[in-house]
C-alpha cells in the first residue's frame, strides 16, 4: 500500500487524487487549509490557442491542457460521476481595431492543424453575434471559435473529489524534517504531492527552500440574468475584464490581476468598479446589474510566468506544481493527471524536464 498526502484540493490537486484514487494499492489522503485557491481567481476560459506568447513549452502544456478536457468528462462518466462543469459554448474575440482580429485569424489556423479542438473559425457580423449573445456592442465584427470553452473550477473540484471518494482535511499544514526525509503534519508518507499554488514558498520556506513564486491577486463579480445562457458564447474583448456565461443565467464577469497585493483576499470594489467600465462599451447592461457575488483568490506566478512541476531536487518521494498563473483552470487538470502517473512511476504526456522545478526552487 502507498500512502499518498496531497497538499492543496484546488484543481490541480483535486485532479491528481481522482486519477490516484483509481489505482489499486494506493490511499490517498488530501489537506486543504480552505482559504484563497487560484481556481476563484479564474474566470473559466478555456481557449489558448490565440495567445501571443512565444514559449514554446507554455504553449504546448497550454495547448494539450485543452485537448485534455473531454478526456477528463469522459473519465468522470465512465466511474460514475457526469460533469456539467465544462462545455464548448464556443469563443468570441473582440478588438478594438479590426485588423487585430485579422492578427488572430492567423495565428488560429497556423495553429490549427496541431489544434482541431479549437472548431470553426469565422468571422461574425453584429447581427450574428447578437443572436448568440443579446446585447453585446462596441463592434462591427468579432472572431468566433466554435471550440472555445468555459469551466466552473469550483464546480469541476467538487465532481473530481467527489468521483475520488475523498473529503479533504481542512487544516493548514505543516512540514517537517525527520532524519532527512518530509513529513507531513509528524506523520511519514510514500509520496507527498504538494498543489499549493501560491502559498508554495510559505509551505517549503521554513524547511530551508528558497522558492521562486509570487502571488497575484485576482478578482470576479457574479451576476444572475433572468434569461437562458445555456449555449451563450464566452466573450473575450481587450483589457482584463472576459464575459463568461454558464448554465441557468449565471454570468461571470473577469477576472482582475493584481501585482503586489500579497496573499490579501478582501474584496477592493475599485477595482471590481475598473472591471465593470470595462466591459460597459462592449456589454452596456452590466452597469445595471447587481452582482449576486464577489469571488477573490491567489494566483501562482514565477519570475519568468513559466509554470514547473515534478520532484524536489533533494526529495524524489515529493512532487510539487507551481506558476501556472492565469491559466490554471486550462493546465491544471492536465497536470493533475501528469503528477499522479509520475508519483506512480508512470511516463505522461509532457517531460518534467521541459518544466524544471530546479529552477524555481532549491535548498
Amino acid at each position: 500500500m502507498t500512502r499518498v498526502a496531497i497538499i492543496g484540493a484546488g484543481i490541480v490537486g483535486a485532479t491528481a487524487a481522482f486519477y490516484l484514487s483509481q489505482e489499486e494499492g494506493v490511499e490517498v489522503t488530501v489537506y486543504d487549509h480552505g482559504v484563497g485557491q487560484a481556481s476563484k481567481a479564474a474566470a473559466g476560459i478555456i481557449s489558448p490557442w490565440f495567445s501571443r506568447r512565444r514559449n514554446k513549452a507554455w504553449y504546448r502544456l497550454a495547448r494539450l491542457g485543452a485537448d485534455f478536457y473531454p478526456r477528463l468528462m469522459q473519465d468522470l462518466e465512465q466511474v460514475g460521476q457526469p460533469s456539467q462543469a465544462y462545455e464548448q459554448t464556443g469563443v468570441l474575440v473582440l478588438k478594438k481595431k479590426e485588423e487585430y482580429l485579422d492578427e488572430v485569424m492567423e495565428r488560429a489556423l497556423a495553429k490549427k492543424p496541431e489544434s482541431p479542438l479549437m472548431g470553426e473559425l469565422e468571422f461574425w457580423t453584429r447581427d450574428q453575434v447578437q443572436q448568440r449573445f443579446p446585447g453585446l456592442a462596441g463592434f462591427d465584427r468579432a472572431f468566433w471559435a466554435s471550440g472555445g470553452a468555459r469551466v466552473d473550477g469550483g464546480v469541476l473540484v467538487q465532481d473530481l473529489l467527489q468521483a475520488a471518494g475523498l473529503e479533504p482535511i481542512r487544516k493548514e499544514v505543516k512540514l517537517s524534517w525527520d532524519q532527512g526525509q518530509i513529513l507531513v503534519e509528524g506523520q511519514a508518507y510514500g509520496k507527498i504531492l504538494l498543489t499549493t499554488g501560491a502559498w508554495l514558498g510559505k509551505v517549503l520556506e521554513p524547511l530551508g527552500y528558497q522558492v521562486d513564486v509570487r502571488p497575484q491577486k485576482g478578482q470576479i463579480l457574479d451576476y444572475q440574468l433572468d434569461e437562458v445562457t445555456d449555449t451563450y458564447p464566452v466573450v473575450m474583448p481587450e483589457g482584463e475584464a472576459d464575459l463568461i456565461p454558464f448554465r441557468d443565467g449565471k454570468v461571470s464577469l473577469g477576472a482582475s490581476h493584481e501585482n503586489d497585493m500579497g496573499f490579501d483576499l478582501e474584496v477592493d470594489p475599485q477595482v471590481l468598479q475598473e472591471l465593470v467600465d470595462q466591459m460597459q462599451a462592449y456589454y452596456p447592461r452590466v452597469t445595471g446589474l447587481e452582482a449576486t457575488g464577489v469571488r477573490v483568490g491567489i494566483r501562482a506566478y514565477t519570475s519568468d510566468y513559466s509554470p514547473f512541476f515534478g520532484p524536489l531536487p533533494d526529495q524524489d518521494h515529493v512532487w510539487t506544481v507551481s506558476g501556472l498563473g492565469s491559466t490554471g483552470l486550462t493546465i491544471g487538470p492536465l497536470l493533475g493527471r501528469e503528477l499522479a502517473l509520475g508519483i506512480l512511476g508512470k511516463t505522461g504526456d509532457l517531460d518534467p524536464a521541459d518544466y524544471p522545478v530546479s529552477r524555481y526552487v532549491n535548498r
